[in-house]
């Protein structure tokens, strides 16, 4: 279904590896100190990045129209739970990440950027930051109209394109800015990408556990929101 949405594929891969290729080479960016070069910083941020476009923002609004058409009321008739559907949804979109990574890694790669060992480590955390989008993306979906979940998921994938550290270093922020980008899912799995794939470095203790907060939050309050119609 995913691939036959244009504005899907474009989400999911064209907007990550136009960003990923136009900031590598036109150096208009902050540079991060910690960093080696331009996409040393960049691709971990990306890969973030399309965790958030494919988790929250993709996941969401295609659930707000679903449940805006009427296809969620018919599976309300069945024996499927909300639970059990916000689960499977969360599960299903593993897949299209899986092929996000495929593609970016060898982009990155292509571009000069050379990941450190830490793939165990960032693949937990990608794991986290699906679940913490995911419950975000099915919270605007089980509880807002489908052209206010459109608007709403567009307007906080680009405010935390902005927060999350992704294109421009956390460091670069202004204090109260950085301090609030930093409780933010985004600000954390980009945090803990750019420090097992980008720096090498152990990923901050505080960047573990926003991510688990988020993780555990945004789908319960999903769940127990969460209306068929």
């Amino acid at each position: 279904m995913t691939l036959r949405r244009g504005e899907s594929i474009l989400l999911a891969v064209g907007i990550p590896v136009l960003l990923l290729v136009f900031f590598s080479v036109v150096k208009v960016l902050p540079k991060d100190p910690a960093a080696r070069n331009e996409v040393s910083f960049l691709a971990p941020g990306i890969l973030a990045l399309a965790v958030m476009s494919t988790a929250m923002v993709s996941l969401g609004i295609a659930t707000g129209f679903e449940r805006s058409y009427g296809v969620l009321k018919r599976l309300g008739t069945t024996p499927l739970s909300r639970p059990a559907l916000l689960a499977a949804k969360t599960v299903a979109i593993v897949v299209v990440e899986a092929a996000q990574i495929v593609v970016l890694v060898p982009v990155g790669v292509a571009l000069g950027w050379s990941p450190k060992g830490g793939g165990l480590v960032a693949l937990a955390a990608v794991a986290l930051g699906t679940i913490a989008f995911a419950g975000l993306g099915l919270l605007m979906a089980g509880t807002l109209r489908a052209e206010v979940t459109l608007a709403a998921a567009n307007g906080l994938y680009l405010a935390l394109l902005l927060l999350g550290g992704m294109v421009v270093p956390l460091a670069k922020l202004p204090g109260a800015l950085r301090a609030v980008a930093r409780v933010l899912p985004s600000g954390a799995l980009s945090d803990a990408l750019h420090s097992a794939l980008g720096t090498g470095a152990g990923v901050p203790g505080r960047a573990w556990v926003v991510l688990v907060v988020w993780a555990v939050l945004a789908p319960a309050a999903a769940a127990a929101t969460f209306r068929w119609e």
